[in-house]
């Protein structure tokens, strides 16, 4: 699927609300644009003091967001004021139509791409959750030998789990030839789990660098394809694009296979 072209400022205006300096969680909102040409702020990365702006958007929306990512859409009103919507999914299912990364005239098959970027993004918690098993508050070095023995479990057992899975996924989608999880063209579920595979190289590269071979659909087809695509080839190499460091994904060796 070719990128569109850049929209024009007529249509509603996207502001990305996250933290700064870190891709996160709202790295997945955006690749949503990148692959399909949709101008887009990064309010948090993009604007002076962009910071304070975006924790003052997401304080003051209607109902307030509890955490981001959110989105603001300018030219769309809830209750008089600009339309907030929050949680990744939930942002991902209301782009999803408006960028063209849903299968066109089929209903049903949103909430197939919407339960497999919901599936993906499980994932990513997982991996978080290997070095804050404990609380989420304290540091990593506070309950690291708890870590260890999640990330134990995580790389033996759970990490295969879901290459299995989604290998059976790309292998069954017949139209998408081993590169697209639903139907022939990119959607939101592709770039979404693409995000996660790259995030759980980056924190245990030997496990990986172990299984990927055994799951070659996932990483000799999927992956390799994201990765070249037209929208997104660009982008991945710019420097809009954030590196992994401490966020969801970190990379402790101690923690890998």
């Amino acid at each position: 699927m070719a990128p569109r072209q850049k929209k024009q400022r007529t249509e509603p205006k996207y502001e990305l609300l996250y933290h700064p300096e870190i891709p996160g969680r709202g790295e997945y909102i955006r690749l949503a644009f990148e692959a399909t040409g949709t101008p887009y702020s990064d309010v948090s990365n993009q604007e002076k003091n962009g910071y304070k702006k975006f924790q003052n958007l997401i304080t003051d929306a209607n109902p307030p967001v509890f955490a981001p990512p959110a989105l603001l859409v300018h030219g769309e009103d809830y209750h008089g004021k600009p339309l907030v919507i929050s949680q990744t999914s939930n942002i991902l299912l209301y782009l999803g139509p408006k960028l063209g990364l849903v299968p066109e005239g089929d209903k049903i098959a949103r909430y197939h791409v919407n339960g497999l970027a919901i599936t993906a993004l499980d994932f990513c918690s997982e991996a978080h959750d290997v070095h804050h098993p404990i609380d989420i508050e304290q540091y990593y070095e506070q309950q690291k030998e708890e870590a260890k023995k999640k990330a134990k479990s995580f790389t033996k057992r759970r990490i295969p789990k879901f290459f299995g899975y989604f290998e059976t996924v790309l292998s069954e989608n017949k139209e998408g030839d081993g590169k697209y999880l639903v139907g022939k063209s990119l959607t939101y579920a592709d770039t979404t789990l693409w995000q996660v595979l790259e995030g759980i190289e980056f924190a245990f590269p030997k496990t990986v660098a172990k299984l990927s071979k055994t799951y070659s659909l996932l990483f000799s087809n999927f992956r390799e394809n994201i990765k070249e695509h037209e929208g997104l080839k660009e982008y991945l190499t710019s420097d809009r694009r954030l590196p992994f460091s401490i966020g969801i994904f970190r990379h402790y060796p101690e923690l890998d296979a």
